[in-house]
C-alpha cells in the first residue's frame, strides 16, 4: 500500500473491511466502517466550506466525543484546513487555554458544541476576554448543527510537505507551543514504526488516550487506521472512571496491541488491590505501549507479575521513548524481548558524566529502562551543552532529527530557533544515554537539583516521596532552594495539604525519612503548601514555590509545624452532620489522609481530575443522575455543594 499523506490513507482505506469502535461502556458501543469515516469526513467539510471555511485555515478541535472529535479531524484534513486538537478537560484551566491558543493563532476556527461554547463564554467574561470570545464565535461550527452528511465536500490533495496538524504540547501558562507536524512527517513516522512493530490487518488495537494527546491520535488511531488495524477507542474518563474495564474489554475483544503511560498501571492495580479478575484471557496481546510519562520499572513489575496468570506475557511489556516533535516515535524496544532494565549510581548522572552501573550502596542506586533503538526515518544524537556528540555510556542531551521530526512551533519563531539548530538537529529537552546500542532516558535537562555538589532529578525524588502514606504523584514537589548567603541548594519538599497542621506531623516526617533512607541526603524542610502551581499542560513551575518559601509566604506554618513537634500535638478533624456528613465521608474517602471542613474549597486543596472523578461517581452512585461532573466546580465546597444538592432533590 503506497502513500504519502493522511488523505492517500483514508482514501486508500475506504472500501477495506474494517471499523472503528467507539466504546461508551461495558455494553455500549458503536461501530463506524472505514468507509463511513470517509463519507462522514467529506460530508462535513461540505458544511464547513458552505459556512466558509477555506484551504489554509486553521480550526480548533473542541469536542469531549472521539467520534465527533475524528469527524471534524478528518473534514478538516479533507479540506487543506488544519487541525489543531486541543482537551476539553473538566476545568477552566483547559478553556483558558483555548482562549492562549485562538489569540497565538491569530483567526482560527472553532468546532465545538453549544455546551463547550457556553461555558468558554462564561470563562472569557471572568477573565476580560469578550472581545476574543466573540471574534472567536463569530467563527465558530457547532457540531449539533450538522446533521445531512450526505453531500461531500470539495477535496483537497496535500502535498507530503503540506501542514497536516498542529500538536500543542508542553509550554508556559501564558505561551504554549504548537508543534507543526507535515503529512510527511507523519506519514514517515508511521512507516518507521510499522517496519519495527509489525503492525499489520490482524491486529486488534485498543486504546483510552485522549485523542488530544500525540499517542490516542497518532500512535493509537492513525497508525492503526493507516496498518487496516480493527481499531477500539474507549474515553480516557470511562477509564478513569472504571480502569478494571481496559483490561476486561482487552480480554473480550482478543486486543494484540493497547498502551497506558506509567499513572494508568498505577491507577488500574490500586483499583484492582488484592482481588482477581475472574474470565481474563490476555494471552493474545503482543504489546503494550508504556510512554508518555517517566516510567518506573518497579511498576512495569508490578503489573506484569500481577497480571500473569491471565495468559499476559512478559514480553508483552513495551517501554517507548518519543515525543510531539518527532511525530511520535523516537526508539522503539525490540520486538518479541522482555523488557529490561540497568541500575545506575544516581548521583553520576550530570551532562557529560559517565554512568556507572550497579553502585555499591543500594540508596544510590537508580534504575533506568530500556526504550530501545531509534526508528527507522529519525536520527538521534546524545550530546553535550554544546550540541557535541557524545559518546555511548554518556549522559547527555537527546536531540534528533529526520523526516519525522517538525519544522519547528506555529507563530513562534523565538522558540523555534532555540530548539532546532542549523543543522536541523531539535533539542527534546530530555536526558537519556545509549547503552550498548540502547537508549536509556535518565532526566529533564530544565529540572535538576544541585545538593552537596552532586545533580538529582526531582521526579525521581519525588517518587520516592510518594510513598509515604496519603500521598501520590501531583501532590509532592522536590525543589533545589538557595539561601542568601548559603553555599549551595537545601533540598525542599512541598506537599499539597491544607487541613489542619496537626495531620501534616506524621506525614512531613514520613516524606524525610523516606529520601533519606532511600538517596542519603538531608531534606531541609517539608513545607505544606495550599496550591502547586502548574502551566496550562500540567507541568509543575517548581520556582514559583521557591521564590514563595524564600521570600517568606510559608514562615507561619512552619513556625506552627515547629511548635507541634516539640509537643508531639495529635491530629483533629472538622466535623458535618446529615447530608453534609455524607458528602464529607465520600470527599475523604477519595483523599486518604486529609480531614475536609465543609468550607474548604476542593480546588484551594488540590483535588486532582482523577479524583474529582471518583468524588462525583461516588455521590452519582448515592443520588443518580442529580449532580453533573461541571457543577462540582460550580459548588466547590461541601456546604454548598449540600445546598444545591438539597434544592435539586426538592425540586424532582
Amino acid at each position: 500500500m503506497t502513500y504519502t499523506t493522511l488523505v492517500d490513507i483514508l482514501e486508500n482505506n475506504r472500501t477495506v473491511d474494517r471499523d472503528v469502535c467507539y466504546i461508551e461502556g461495558e455494553n455500549l458501543e458503536r461501530r463506524v466502517s472505514f468507509g463511513e469515516v470517509h463519507a462522514r469526513a467529506l460530508g462535513i467539510l461540505y458544511h464547513l466550506q458552505a459556512m466558509g471555511a477555506q484551504r489554509g485555515d486553521q480550526v480548533i478541535i473542541f469536542l469531549s466525543s472521539n467520534e465527533q472529535f475524528l469527524d471534524a479531524f478528518w473534514a478538516a484534513v479533507c479540506g487543506g484546513i488544519t487541525p489543531v486538537p486541543l482537551a476539553v478537560g473538566i476545568s477552566d484551566e483547559h478553556r483558558h487555554k483555548l482562549l492562549r491558543v485562538a489569540r497565538k493563532l491569530g483567526k482560527p476556527l472553532l468546532y465545538t458544541d453549544a455546551r463547550n461554547l457556553e461555558r468558554l463564554q462564561t470563562l472569557a467574561s471572568q477573565v476580560g476576554e469578550e472581545g476574543l470570545f466573540a471574534e472567536l464565535k463569530a467563527r465558530s461550527f457547532l457540531v449539533e448543527t450538522i446533521t445531512d452528511v450526505s453531500k461531500p465536500g470539495r477535496l483537497h490533495r496535500p502535498a507530503a510537505d503540506d501542514l497536516a496538524f498542529i500538536q500543542f504540547s508542553s509550554g508556559s501558562t501564558s505561551e504554549p507551543k504548537g508543534v507543526m507536524l507535515t503529512h510527511g512527517n507523519l506519514v514517515a513516522n508511521t512507516q518507521g514504526s510499522t517496519a519495527v512493530d509489525k503492525f499489520n490487518d490482524e491486529d486488534v488495537s485498543l486504546s483510552w488516550m485522549p485523542l488530544t494527546h500525540d499517542m490516542g491520535l497518532i500512535g493509537f488511531y492513525l497508525m492503526q487506521f493507516a496498518n487496516r488495524v480493527h481499531v477500539n477507542l474507549m474515553p480516557t474518563e470511562l477509564f478513569v472512571r472504571r480502569p478494571l474495564l481496559w483490561m476486561q474489554l482487552a480480554s473480550k475483544k482478543q486486543v494484540t496491541i493497547t498502551c497506558s503511560p506509567n499513572f494508568g498501571y498505577r491507577h488500574f492495580l490500586k483499583v484492582l488491590g488484592e482481588r482477581r479478575l475472574e474470565d481474563l484471557d490476555l494471552s493474545r496481546v503482543r504489546l503494550i505501549y508504556n510512554g508518555a510519562e517517566p516510567i518506573s520499572v518497579e511498576l512495569c513489575n508490578e503489573f506484569m507479575t500481577r497480571l500473569a496468570y491471565t495468559g499476559l506475557k512478559r514480553r508483552a511489556m513495551y517501554p517507548v521513548y518519543g515525543l510531539a516533535e518527532a511525530s511520535l516515535a523516537v526508539t522503539l524496544p525490540q520486538l518479541g524481548a522482555e523488557f529490561r532494565w540497568i541500575r545506575v549510581n544516581r548521583h553520576r548522572l550530570n551532562v557529560g558524566a559517565s554512568i556507572e552501573l550497579n553502585p555499591a550502596e543500594a540508596r544510590d542506586a537508580l534504575e533506568l529502562i530500556c526504550v530501545g533503538r531509534v526508528v527507522p526515518n529519525t536520527e538521534l544524537r546524545i550530546a553535550d551543552d554544546a550540541r557535541t556528540a557524545l559518546p555511548d555510556g554518556r549522559v547527555g542531551h537527546i536531540l534528533i532529527r529526520g523526516a519525522s521530526v517538525t519544522r519547528g512551533y506555529v507563530g513562534d519563531p523565538g522558540a523555534t530557533a532555540l530548539a532546532i539548530d542549523a543543522a536541523g538537529w531539535v533539542d527534546t529537552g530530555d536526558l537519556g544515554v545509549m547503552y550498548e546500542g540502547d537508549l536509556y532516558i535518565t532526566g529533564r535537562s530544565k529540572e535538576i537539583i544541585f545538593v552537596n555538589g552532586q545533580n538529582y532529578y526531582p521526579y525521581d525524588l519525588e517518587n520516592i516521596a510518594q510513598r509515604a502514606p496519603g500521598l501520590e504523584l501531583g501532590k509532592v514537589v522536590v525543589a533545589g532552594v538557595t539561601r542568601p548567603g548559603s553555599r549551595g541548594e537545601e533540598l525542599v519538599v512541598f506537599v499539597l495539604h491544607r487541613a489542619d497542621m496537626e495531620g501534616f506531623v506524621p506525614t512531613a516526617a514520613a516524606v524525610a525519612r523516606l529520601i533519606n533512607e532511600h538517596t542519603g541526603l538531608e531534606v531541609a524542610q517539608v513545607v505544606p503548601v495550599k496550591r502547586i502551581p502548574k502551566t496550562t499542560s500540567g507541568k509543575v513551575q517548581r520556582h514559583l514555590l521557591e521564590t514563595a518559601l524564600l521570600d517568606g509566604e510559608f514562615d507561619a506554618e512552619l513556625g506552627q509545624l515547629e511548635a507541634l513537634r516539640a509537643s508531639g500535638a495529635g491530629t483533629g478533624r472538622l466535623s458535618a452532620s446529615g447530608l453534609e456528613a455524607r458528602l464529607q465521608t465520600i470527599c475523604e474517602t477519595a483523599l486518604p489522609g486529609k480531614h475536609i471542613g465543609v468550607n474548604d474549597n476542593l480546588f484551594e486543596i488540590g483535588v486532582s481530575s482523577l479524583k474529582l472523578i471518583e468524588i462525583h461517581e461516588n455521590i452519582d452512585r448515592e443520588f443518580p443522575g442529580v449532580v453533573d461532573l461541571t457543577e462540582l466546580f460550580d459548588y466547590p465546597t461541601i456546604a454548598q455543594l449540600t445546598n444545591h444538592l438539597e434544592t435539586k432533590l426538592a425540586a424532582g
